[in-house]
């Protein structure tokens, strides 16, 4: 194992793949309390602080569960929004709100209670899941066209406290690297700059304020696909952070309807409870 500094409306299938495969009877959670039962939580923890906030893992999800997820994502690529930003970002994305729909299953891995045990043990802070209208909660990222890419940012957190960014490993069948820079942010300490081809079950755990970083552009026949889990220490938002957050989402990622009819329909079922 290696832990190194280091809008459209297409057609869409009707189910993804489910992970209750017939001879198969353990949960998700059984089988992530498995794969993180021989880590090192202390040793991981201190690396993940001398790092900034910063944790790469070239293996971590189990085989199978790696396998059904790539599965689901090739399911999905009829659902995938695509968006340009000139000068920034090109690519396809897959909102939490379309994956509840048509592969529910991703949502028992990003609640899975071994999974984030295991992540507060690593960030030494108490998480929560994402409000049910955040699309970013865990959301689906398509680099499949030549020029694919997205360039130096930070997931900021538009929450009131921070936010935890989980990279997922599920397809690479590219040349994308992801570069970043630690310590950016960090007075007295000198940046640290680094560029990883993370594989299919790897995972790249860090503090979205922290972590500049970038994917670098795809090739023709390129393919890759990453699943991201966004969580939090404090779901509060203010209005205004609300609506900047929104518009993000809807021209960046998702699509205006995605975005806004999926909150609408958050808010009603909130109403009804």
């Amino acid at each position: 194992m290696n832990a190194r500094v280091a809008a459209n409306d297409a057609p869409v299938p009707a189910s993804a793949p489910s992970y209750g495969a017939p001879g198969e009877p353990a949960s998700i959670d059984a089988m992530l309390s498995d794969a993180v039962r021989s880590l090192d939580r202390k040793a991981l923890r201190a690396q993940f602080t001398r790092q900034g906030a910063f944790l790469y893992l070239d293996t971590f999800l189990p085989g199978g569960l790696t396998a059904r997820l790539a599965d689901s994502a090739r399911a999905l690529e009829p659902a995938v929004n695509r968006n340009y930003l000139p000068g920034h970002k090109q690519g396809g994305s897959v909102s939490r709100h379309t994956i509840d729909r048509l592969a529910p299953q991703i949502a028992e891995l990003y609640r899975s209670r071994a999974l984030i045990e295991w992540l507060e043990a690593i960030t030494g802070d108490k998480l929560l899941l994402s409000p049910d209208d955040d699309p970013h909660a865990y959301a689906l990222y398509y680099y499949t066209r030549a020029g694919d890419h997205i360039g130096w940012h930070y997931d900021t957190s538009y929450y009131d406290g921070r936010r935890y960014t989980l990279l997922i490993g599920v397809i690479d069948e590219s040349s994308c690297r992801l570069d970043y820079e630690l310590h950016t942010r960090t007075p007295g300490v000198p940046t640290i700059a680094d560029s990883i081809q993370y594989p299919p079950g790897a995972i790249v755990l860090f503090d979205g304020d922290k972590l500049r970083h970038r994917i670098t552009p795809a090739k023709a026949g390129d393919m890759r696909v990453s699943l991201t889990f966004e969580y939090v220490t404090d779901a509060r938002m203010r209005p205004w952070r609300r609506f900047v957050s929104n518009m993000k989402d809807a021209i960046a990622y998702f699509g205006f309807r995605q975005v806004f009819r999926s909150r609408d329909a958050a808010s009603a079922e909130k109403g009804t409870t």
